[in-house]
């Protein structure tokens, strides 16, 4: 790993291309010169000038990680692209030190006609891997990507999640030193991109990472920086979250104006609970959410001791056992989780999380709370279980895993023994939840207008 403190320096970058509006334009061009030295007054320019970068000036400390904002056709694809030497800039100069994996345009580095294996070896190799180090890395990566016997189809036979799980697991284990990804996991199903979430944060311990997103929470949440790009030219670089709300203020401002005009509100709405006294259980505002669970105890990841591992996650309705079909949020729900003891458990702990797909922990809970009041001995080959009762909360779309764990201690002394990273998958679709992790249950709204004396 490089030891200098600067990993990316950038100075006055700029990238030009020449336009032309005919193929015969551009035989002009290439004719030019000759025709200029004959006749000087005769010589002109046949293309259109467009500058995808220009005067773009910044530098990147090892460790750090940067995101990248702007619209469509900003320049930030160009940006990277010139960062990893794959185009040369017309202007200025990068220097990069240390090794770097790329995650680019879906399906970049790879040959189409070629398998998996084949683009697999192909790309670490070109990634600085040597033969043997593919060879010692070969099953971690296949296992990493997980598209099972399409390994060994072409590529161009594959979908565009599957031709991200293999490129990603690839410079998952290069050893690199400057991590970049392009919009790389808007691709992914949650259980994939958790498993990128995962390396990534791990990778942030010990790596510099540029990160381009238009998901502006995952901009503030991975990013210590960021920098705006607009039509080539840099607009700002601080602090992700100063960034990222000033680039969302522009977006809305170029859609509404900058400035908004209520009319004046002659009417009167107001939705009240059924007894203003008593708020009721059931809130007032519908979201619209629809929730479904799936378990994939068969495909969840993570590691175990061999003392105990979790041998069944299920989830239902408090008050009707059973498949809980089609949720909407605030549903009263019980989930169990059952494991079996390959060893003496002195004060086993079962816990769960339920995590969105950036990786934030949103709500959960573990036995610990009981066992500390009733300690309760496992012995080895004896199933046990856990249940836990909770109201669903508003999520809003997109779909969030639920990691399950078990563990043997106390609050201040324990050992997991097996952490199952992705147990169940909730897919939430038509929310209406808009701001923030959830929603929350409005027992009342109204709007009214005061009286004008």
């Amino acid at each position: 790993m490089s030891s200098d403190p600067i990993a990316i320096q950038v100075e006055g970058l700029g990238k030009r291309y020449e336009i032309y509006e005919t193929p015969r334009d551009r035989l002009k061009q290439f004719l030019s010169p000759v025709v200029g030295a004959l006749r000087p007054s005769a010589r002109r320019d046949y293309f259109r000038e467009f500058w995808a970068l220009r005067d773009l000036s910044f530098e990147l400390k090892r460790g750090e990680t940067l995101g990248i904002v702007g619209r469509n056709g900003s320049g930030k694809s160009t940006l990277l692209q010139i960062i990893c030497g794959i185009l040369r800039p017309s202007l200025g100069e990068v220097r990069t030190h240390g090794r770097i994996a790329a995650l680019l345009e879906l399906g970049s580095g790879f040959n189409p006609e070629f398998t998996g294996r084949e683009n697999l070896i192909m790309n670490a190799s070109l990634l600085g891997l040597t033969p043997s180090e593919i060879q010692d890395r070969y099953d971690d990566i296949l296992a990493f990507a997980d598209i099972g016997d399409f390994i060994d189809q072409p590529v161009k036979t594959y979908s565009s999640g599957m031709y991200v799980r293999l490129a990603f697991a690839v410079i998952a284990h290069v050893d690199a030193d400057i991590l970049v990804v392009d919009e790389a996991l808007a691709v992914g199903d949650a259980v994939f991109t958790q498993r990128c979430m995962r390396f990534i944060r791990a990778f942030q311990g010990r790596g510099t990472l540029l990160f381009v997103s238009h998901d502006m929470a995952a901009v503030q949440n991975l990013c210590q920086s960021a920098i705006w790009l607009d039509k080539g030219r840099l607009v700002e670089f601080g602090p992700s979250q100063s960034v990222a709300e000033n680039y969302l203020r522009e977006t809305l401002q170029s859609v509404y104006g900058d400035e908004v005009t209520l009319a004046s509100v002659e009417s009167q709405a107001s939705t009240p609970a059924a007894d203003p006294a008593v708020p009721s259980e059931e809130p007032v505002v519908d979201y619209g959410a629809r929730a479904v669970f799936s378990s994939q105890l068969d495909r969840a990841s993570g590691w175990k001791t061999g003392s105990a591992e979790i041998v069944g996650v299920e989830l239902e309705r408090r008050d009707a056992p059973g498949d809980p079909g089609v949720l909407e949020g605030w549903e009263w729900l019980r989930l169990r989780i059952r494991a079996r003891a390959h060893a003496d458990l002195e004060r086993p702990i079962l816990g769960f999380i339920l995590r969105d797909r950036l990786g934030q922990d949103l709500f959960g809970e573990n036995t610990l709370p009981f066992t500390d009041a009733h300690p309760t001995r496992v012995r080895a080959c004896r199933t046990f279980r856990a249940e836990f009762v909770f109201r669903l909360p508003m999520l809003p779309n997109g779909q969030y895993v639920l990691m399950a764990s078990v563990a043997d201690g106390d609050l201040y002394d324990n050992l997991q023994h097996h952490m199952m990273h992705d147990a169940c998958v909730l897919t939430v679709s038509s929310s209406k939840v808009r701001w923030g992790l959830v929603g929350v249950p409005f027992s009342q709204l109204s709007l009214m207008t005061d009286d004008v004396r």
